[in-house]
C-alpha cells in the first residue's frame, strides 16, 4: 500500500548520498542483527511480563508510513489493556494535539515501564532487518495522520523512519505537539550523515538514562 504524497515543493531534499544509499542500510542491518542477538534475554523477559499482565499475543502490528509513502507494519510489544471499558473515549485523529499521553488509562504498569525505557520498541529491530526502518530517522507515522499532512510535511518520507531520531531525543515541549515535530524531521533529512546518526544514538542513550526525551 502507498500513501501518495502531494508534489514535493521545489528546493526539498531529494538527493541521496552514498551514505544514505549504501553505508547506512548496511550499518542498520548489521547493528540490528547484533542487537537482536544481544537482547534475546531482554526480549524473553519482556515477552513473559507482557504475557503475564496482558496475555497472548505479546506483540502487535500497526500500519505506519515509511520511505516514499510506502505503508508497512511496525512491530511492538503490547503495553495497553485490551478492555476498552478502562479507557477514555478515543480522540479522533484530526483532534489530537500530542502523539503520546503519559496518563493514558489503557496503559498497564508493565506497559508504562516498557514505554519509559523504550523496551516496547525492541521488536522494531526486526523492521530494520527487513529494510522497512532504520536505527535513526523520523518517527514512523500513522497512516491516518499522514493523510492530514500539509504538502511540505511529506518531505520527511524522503528517508526511512527510525527507531530513534531528533524528535525522540528532543525535550522541548513544543515539539510534543502533533505535526510540529516535522520541523525536526526535515532538519534530519537535510543533514543525514554518519556523524549525525552517531550523535542521535548517543543522545538516545543519554535520554534513556536520564529518563527524558520521547
Amino acid at each position: 500500500m502507498l500513501v501518495p504524497p502531494p508534489p514535493v515543493p521545489s528546493g526539498g531534499a531529494t538527493s541521496t548520498s552514498f551514505y544514505e544509499r549504501w553505508t547506512k542500510p548496511a550499518i542498520d542491518r548489521f547493528a540490528a542483527f547484533v542487537l537482536l542477538v544481544l537482547t534475546v534475554p531482554v526480549l524473553l523477559v519482556v515477552a513473559l511480563a507482557v504475557l503475564i499482565t496482558l496475555g497472548a499475543p505479546v506483540l502487535y502490528r500497526q500500519r505506519r508510513v515509511g520511505r516514499d509513502g510506502h505503508v508497512f507494519r511496525v512491530w511492538k510489544f503490547r503495553t495497553m489493556h485490551p478492555d476498552r471499558r478502562c479507557a477514555e473515549v478515543p480522540v479522533p485523529v484530526e483532534r489530537r494535539i500530542c502523539h503520546k499521553r503519559k496518563d493514558d488509562p489503557r496503559h498497564t504498569r508493565t506497559g508504562s515501564l516498557l514505554r519509559r525505557w523504550r523496551l516496547d520498541e525492541l521488536p522494531q529491530l526486526a523492521n530494520v532487518l527487513a529494510g522497512h526502518m532504520s536505527l535513526v530517522g523520523p518517527r514512523p507515522e500513522l497512516v491516518e495522520i499522514v493523510r492530514l499532512y500539509e504538502p511540505w510535511q511529506h518531505e520527511r518520507h524522503a528517508v526511512k523512519p527510525g527507531i530513534t531520531g531528533l524528535w525522540q531525543v528532543s525535550t522541548e515541549p513544543r515539539f510534543g505537539l502533533m505535526h510540529e515535530h516535522t520541523e525536526l524531521d526535515l532538519a534530519y533529512v537535510e543533514r543525514v550523515s554518519l556523524r549525525t546518526d552517531l550523535r542521535i544514538l548517543l543522545r538516545t542513550v543519554t535520554c534513556l538514562l536520564a529518563r527524558n526525551g520521547r
